[in-house]
């Protein structure tokens, strides 16, 4: 079913999955899972790693978790790694759009949402933007409602707050090279990046990668393949050990690290890939990361 030729409008979309927050997290993952996908969703016996994400929200529930879903209380986590100078220079943290002084800022800067995906905007050049619309869009993002759209517990608690930090650099490609690492109890099983994805997401094409960084035939669905060579980013195994020192503590997490001309910067982590609603070309990807996803025990 694609739901969004249905519903073209997100913000309808969105509106009518509030309205819907009534409904028990287990029967709405069920009924998203099938709207998305086009399966039926099996907790009793999961198999895909879509499957297991359901089970993981649904069952495992680690305080820790939301700490790290906070982009700006996950700077704690990293820091006490010892991973601190991977940490992208923060200018400031604001709880409301009156303290933030835009005077003071530098031309260029990425506002950021410590709660909710895809609430970032990139300022190249303060001067030459709009700051009123700027300021309307931040007042939107600190004044929303606490959502449930996904069900995923662990960013209900997470406190609304606007950070603002440097702006990453661009590569030749005009890309800021975003590297995704799948990490099962501490380890790197694999990565996927992204392509021609910074400025219009729709036309950006991802492949999935081994951890030597062999290109895979897998991609997520909506994307296309990389349809040219990718070559392995410097320092490219000090960021495997970055990524399963972070990951070390849950049984998985998505570690996204940026690799700036050698310059290895902390992106996030995600512990529901694409709220666990991917659908993989082809396919069978979906059971070979299940294969490595070991569900914890419940007590």
């Amino acid at each position: 079913m694609n739901y969004k030729k249905l519903i073209k409008s997100q913000k309808v979309r969105l509106e009518i999955l509030n309205l819907l927050n009534f409904i028990p997290d287990k029967i709405m993952i069920q009924l998203q899972y099938w709207v998305k996908t086009g399966r039926r969703l099996n907790l009793k016996n999961p198999k895909r790693y879509t499957e297991k994400l359901q089970w993981y929200k649904l069952n495992y529930r680690n305080p820790l978790m939301t700490k790290c879903s906070d982009k700006y209380e996950v700077r704690d986590y990293v820091s006490s790694k010892g991973l601190g100078p991977i940490l992208n220079p923060l200018y400031d943290a604001y709880e409301d759009l009156e303290s933030i002084n835009f005077d003071l800022l530098p031309n260029s800067f990425v506002i950021k949402h410590t709660n909710g995906s895809g609430r970032n905007i990139f300022v190249e050049d303060k001067r030459k933007v709009d700051l009123e619309q700027i300021k309307n869009k931040v007042k939107e993002w600190l004044n929303s409602p606490e959502t449930m759209y996904g069900r995923e517990w662990c960013y209900y608690n997470v406190k609304s707050r606007i950070i603002i930090e440097k702006l990453l650099e661009r590569d030749e490609y005009n890309d800021i090279p975003d590297y995704k690492f799948f990490c099962f109890n501490g380890k790197v099983k694999y990565l996927y990046t992204m392509i021609d994805y910074v400025d219009d997401h729709n036309n950006g094409r991802c492949s999935f990668f081994t951890p030597d960084f062999k290109k895979l035939p897998y991609r997520r669905s909506e994307y296309k393949e990389i349809n040219k060579e990718v070559s392995k980013p410097p320092n490219f195994e000090e960021m495997i050990e970055i990524a399963e020192i972070l990951s070390k503590d849950f049984p998985h997490v998505r570690v996204d690290l940026y690799n700036i001309k050698g310059q290895i910067i902390f992106g996030e982590l995600t512990f529901y890939n694409a709220s666990g609603y991917t659908v993989f070309s082809p396919d069978d990807f979906d059971f070979i990361l299940g294969e490595e996803f070991e569900l914890p025990k419940l007590r």
